[in-house]
């Protein structure tokens, strides 16, 4: 399966046959920024904010001028939107 069947699939919402195709893509192919890329977006669909970090992050070490930057930034925008505080009550 190539990257942009793997994209379809997220946006068609079938998150985890994308994240099982995703995860043998990337064993083939370990050097792929837009795979990391997509990674971080099956991971912050799920709100899983840590590992779309990380995903993002490993894109944008491959590659710098990938969309990851981006998208990591925005993830850090709405982890500072949360008000702390009502999560300690």
């Amino acid at each position: 399966m190539d990257l942009n069947e793997i994209q379809t699939l997220i946006n068609d919402g079938s998150i985890e046959k994308a994240h099982c195709a995703l995860d043998e893509y990337i064993k083939a192919h370990p050097d792929s920024d837009m795979a990391y890329f997509l990674l971080g977006n099956i991971h912050r669909r799920r709100e899983d904010w840590q590992s779309a970090i990380n995903a993002f992050q490993k894109a944008a070490d491959l590659n710098p001028d990938s969309p990851a930057k981006t998208a990591k930034e925005n993830i850090y925008k709405i982890l500072d939107f949360f008000n702390k505080d009502l999560f300690n009550q």
